[in-house]
């Protein structure tokens, strides 16, 4: 498979974002929003989050019947700090942002809010979530389950999702503080991008039932559906680089991704039927929204976060080393890079957009790669 890559501006990607989702079924603001979360991933550089999922994770998960372009956002339970609310296996971004805004709107009246999502759909990068909570001078966290990638410490199964723990932070700086990944050591949807490319997953991510690592990314991706492979957890594989911890925190993120709403978990979230058939996953989420001014401000919190970001920054260097950075800063740094240019988008995906054009009819767009 080719890697070759070209650029694609970000109006024509967004406008056609969102004419495919409502092509989809999709009504138009839900598409935007949509496109936002997708898009918002090749802003930062997150390939793996990208238009390289927008076929395979949204577009075929509805074509199949196991995801509703149309989404019921259901309050089940709400007090004036918390909320659980049922996705009925809508458009994720949309319960996404829908469940993270009444956090918000609930810390800006009460200093902290709370709402817990069940019965959802994949919702794109946490750091979207959290960054929006950030940007209404609020501490954000967010989490979600998904389908059991990880094996406990001592493991071979593959049980526990890939488990993003989630914060975003405001700062005086021209960019917030936002630590977004998986609590694995890496996480299927960058394993689906190096099967696109063609490339081998590094030795150590991923182990089989025999307990040995495996490289081969195709592979891989059958082997996780079948239950025959498994990611390590942050840390890696055993205690003796501390994996415990990164098994320990995603199970943190499972328990209220289900526990609080009374959602799926584990096993139950793999997506496939006791027949072999795709069913809907059922993911849960939550949020957490938490406002600087119940405390001692905003501008003060947001300068206290930028000297310690600055602190670390500007310690002693390894040697070799000419940069020391802090999370949500290479991000930053892409985004600059990107702004005034496009998406970079690689063959496969080239003939994927082709291809759903063709499919809804959308003759108005052609790619600089035709």
């Amino acid at each position: 498979m080719g890697t070759k890559t070209n650029i694609v501006d970000w109006k024509t990607i967004t406008d056609f974002v969102v004419d495919a989702f409502k092509g989809y079924g999709i009504p138009e603001e839900d598409a935007k929003v949509c496109a936002d979360v997708l898009l918002e991933s090749d802003k930062r550089g997150i390939e793996s989050h990208g238009v390289n999922r927008f076929k395979p994770i949204y577009l075929d998960r509805i074509k199949a019947g196991i995801q509703n372009p149309v989404t019921n956002f259901e309050i089940v339970k709400e007090t004036k700090t918390t909320a659980v609310v049922d996705g009925h296996d809508g458009m994720g971004q949309v319960i996404g942002v829908k469940s993270m805004n009444m956090a918000i709107e609930k810390a800006k009246e009460y200093g902290m809010g709370m709402v817990v999502a069940r019965n959802s759909t994949h919702y794109g990068i946490a750091g979207y979530y959290a960054t929006m909570a950030s940007q209404a001078g609020c501490i954000g966290i967010t989490g979600t389950n998904a389908r059991p990638s990880i094996a406990p410490t001592f493991g071979v199964e593959n049980m526990l999702g890939t488990n993003p723990l989630t914060f975003g932070m405001p700062t005086d700086e021209e960019f917030p503080f936002v630590l977004d990944c998986a609590t694995s050591i890496t996480q299927r949807g960058r394993i689906e991008y190096y099967s696109r490319i063609g490339k081998s997953t590094p030795s150590g991510m991923v182990i089989g039932r025999d307990g040995q690592p495996q490289t081969d990314s195709d592979q891989i991706l059958s082997d996780l559906n079948t239950g025959k492979a498994a990611l390590a957890p942050l840390g890696g594989i055993g205690e003796e680089l501390a994996g415990y911890k990164g098994y320990g925190y995603a199970t943190v993120v499972e328990i209220l991704s289900a526990a609080l709403q009374q959602g799926n978990f584990l096993r139950a979230l793999t997506g496939i039927g006791e027949q072999g058939e795709k069913i809907p996953f059922h993911l849960g989420h939550f949020f957490i929204a938490i406002d600087t001014e119940a405390f001692m401000g905003l501008d003060s919190f947001k300068k206290t976060c930028g000297d310690i970001l600055r602190d670390l920054r500007g310690s002693v260097k390894a040697p070799g080393e000419d940069h020391i950075y802090t999370a949500g800063e290479k991000e930053y740094l892409v985004w600059q890079e990107r702004k005034n240019s496009g998406v970079p988008i690689n063959d496969a995906v080239q003939k994927e957009l082709i291809k759903i054009r063709d499919e809804l009819g959308l003759s108005q767009y052609r790619f600089p790669f035709e």
